[in-house]
């Protein structure tokens, strides 16, 4: 299936979760916010949230300083 993650498309394979997807990014354990279209999927629900065809993500990383 296709998504459009950050602005670009991507493929996935069907039924990804939104875990799987931050770990095939590289990202699990890094401090980030996940959306899917235009919601905030908070982190305890990554693994059970299901990406469909055609999903609009965007994943940002929490960067800190001061």
């Amino acid at each position: 299936m296709q998504i459009l993650l950050n602005g670009e498309t991507r493929a996935l394979e069907s039924d990804a979760t939104v875990a799987e997807l931050v770990e095939s990014l590289g990202l699990a354990g890094r401090r980030i916010a996940v959306e899917v279209n235009e919601e905030i999927v908070p982190k305890s629900e990554h693994g059970g949230t299901r990406l469909t065809e055609g999903d609009r993500v965007e994943v940002v990383h929490a960067i800190g300083g001061g």
